[in-house]
């Protein structure tokens, strides 16, 4: 096995998986980000989840918002909602697992709010459940999936279809769009 060439080879494939991100969705990317600067500047709050490394990219995400990602400045209101686990397991248990996210956007979310729902498939079922709960609280509906967009990309607002199907390169690019959104609010809202 020659393992320089797996080196190069996975991060040539990512960086390709990359350029033809920005080739493709620049503009939604873009998108995005205007809009998640509207929901923060109007003092509404942004809520992310998804599952597995989905979960810990919302979380990131969330992470950078709420300390700080490049600039000094004032905490942003975005929750992961991925993170506690007694509430995660008491809604598995008497609701069932695909309600997990969409219980507590009923708890929390409120119309003029943000939902980003993570999901390489698309087609997670608690990610796919609370966008239709974010949809009744009149909350903006943004999805991060894979270039097919599974259920996902016909029940959110705004959808970044990452231009692959392989698992990791699209979680990989997930993370560089969510630092990508975290600048571009940053930007927007402090200079």
């Amino acid at each position: 096995m020659n393992l320089r060439k797996k080196v190069e080879d996975g991060l040539a494939e990512s960086a390709f998986v990359k350029l033809l991100l920005m080739q493709r969705q620049a503009a939604v990317i873009e998108e995005i980000g205007v809009r998640l600067t509207k929901v923060l500047k109007a003092g509404r709050t942004v809520f992310l989840f998804g599952n597995g490394g989905s979960a810990a990219d919302a979380q990131h995400i969330a992470a950078e918002l709420e300390a700080r990602f490049l600039r000094e400045r004032r905490a942003l209101p975005c929750h992961a909602l991925t993170t506690n686990t007694s509430t995660l397991t008491a809604i598995g248990n008497d609701y069932g697992y695909e309600r997990t996210f969409a219980r507590q956007l009923e708890a929390y979310a409120r119309r003029g709010d943000a939902a980003i729902g993570i999901s390489t498939s698309g087609n997670s079922a608690n990610v796919l459940e609370a966008m239709k709960t974010a949809k009744k609280l009149g909350v903006t509906r943004i999805g991060l999936t894979n270039e097919k967009g599974g259920k996902l990309k016909g029940v959110v607002d705004l959808c970044l279809r990452v231009p692959s199907t392989d698992t990791q390169r699209v979680q990989e690019c997930h993370m560089a769009v969510g630092h990508i959104l975290c600048d571009i609010i940053e930007s927007s809202m402090f200079g």
